[in-house]
């Protein structure tokens, strides 16, 4: 996949998280693709938000389609999650 289909994919599949989990409580960030607000909470204004997510766009991809699970991508280190609100297995696959 060319970098702007996996760009255009990324930033489609993470908009349509967004619309199914609306909220500003978590930014999930695909480097260097995307970052949105997600998830319902406290809304964050300035500086880090407590509540980050990120990961490499082939294992948001994953996630997101349910070819991988949260905790197996949280166990090897491939989800970087800071935060009490910032597991979203709950929400995923899409």
């Amino acid at each position: 996949m060319e970098r702007a289909e996996l760009k255009a994919l990324i930033q489609e599949t993470v908009r349509a998280f967004a619309e199914k989990v609306p909220g500003h409580a978590v930014e999930l960030r695909i480097p260097p693709f995307i970052a949105v607000q997600c998830v319902e909470g406290p809304k964050h204004t300035r500086g880090t938000p407590p509540n980050v997510v990120e990961m490499a766009p082939a294992t948001w991809l994953e996630l997101s389609s349910g070819t991988l699970a949260w905790a197996d991508a949280v166990a090897d280190g491939r989800i970087s999650a800071t935060g009490p609100r910032s597991d979203l297995s709950g929400y995923l696959p899409l």
